[in-house]
């Protein structure tokens, strides 16, 4: 990973860290029975970490994902409309896996969705327009991710579904991916336990789901998960007696 890119997530790192420090001090609540039982330091790293949480799982994680991927080579574009051109058949047809998947009548299974769209290649057409958070392209291949934060609600799941199957339904060239930036359940892709978004993918299998380490590594290549760490931890060297100072 090269300095600048290094340099440019450490400042967005640091921002974030700021941002909520600012928003915790000024935001201070009395809580005199939480902190005689959780102690005062407790409490006040408790609502800092909600702070920072809440607003770097939005935009700065979608911006270093970009540098990443810049670093890696790819030509990168935040939030891409694409207008994709689909047969109705292939339309109702995810209409169809979409209800079926929420209903609890369908189990997931990417493969077996992707061929049942593509057997449509006749009729009528359908325009549609998908905003990705993440379009990357090389050498001719285009890649779409769909970034969400590490536990979904089931609408944004289904969303993301429905946009990625309209995507390899225009063109079944296209990568298409539904993207976490860690694995809450665990360091394994089959430790992922949050439930509401296994009803839409099947979270520990299907190819398109990117979780933590694959995640990184699609944008970066190997080992980026790893190196992204090591940025993290020297920005919390720097800034961590500031936060258990609050």
């Amino acid at each position: 990973m090269k300095t600048e890119t290094i340099a440019l997530i450490e400042a967005i790192l640091e921002k974030c860290v700021r941002g909520a420090l600012i928003r915790t001090r000024s935001n201070k609540t009395s809580r005199p029975f939480h902190e005689a039982l959780l102690t005062k330091e407790m409490v006040n790293a408790s609502s800092f970490e909600r702070s920072f949480s809440t607003s770097f799982g939005q935009g700065p994680v979608e911006e270093i994902s970009r540098i990443v991927a810049i670093d890696a080579g790819f030509t990168v574009t935040r939030q891409r409309q694409t207008l994709v051109n689909v047969f109705k058949g292939a339309i109702d047809e995810i209409e169809r896996i979409s209800s079926g998947l929420r209903s609890g009548e369908l189990k997931p299974n990417w493969e077996r969705e992707i061929a049942n769209i593509l057997a449509f290649q006749k009729g009528d057409t359908v325009v549609r327009r998908v905003l990705s958070d993440l379009h990357l392209e090389k050498d001719g291949k285009e890649i779409f991710i769909s970034i969400k934060t590490v536990k979904p609600n089931l609408d944004q799941t289904e969303k993301a579904k429905k946009d990625l199957l309209l995507l390899k339904a225009h063109d079944p060239n296209f990568e298409t991916y539904f993207g976490l930036y860690y694995n809450p359940g665990g360091p394994r892709k089959a430790d992922y336990n949050w439930s509401l978004p296994s009803k839409i993918f099947d979270m520990r299998h299907d190819p398109v789901v990117l979780i933590g380490d694959e995640y990184w590594d699609k944008l970066g290549g190997p080992d980026t998960y790893t190196k992204l760490l090591e940025i993290f931890a020297r920005v919390g060297e720097k800034t961590r007696n500031e936060i258990l100072s609050l």
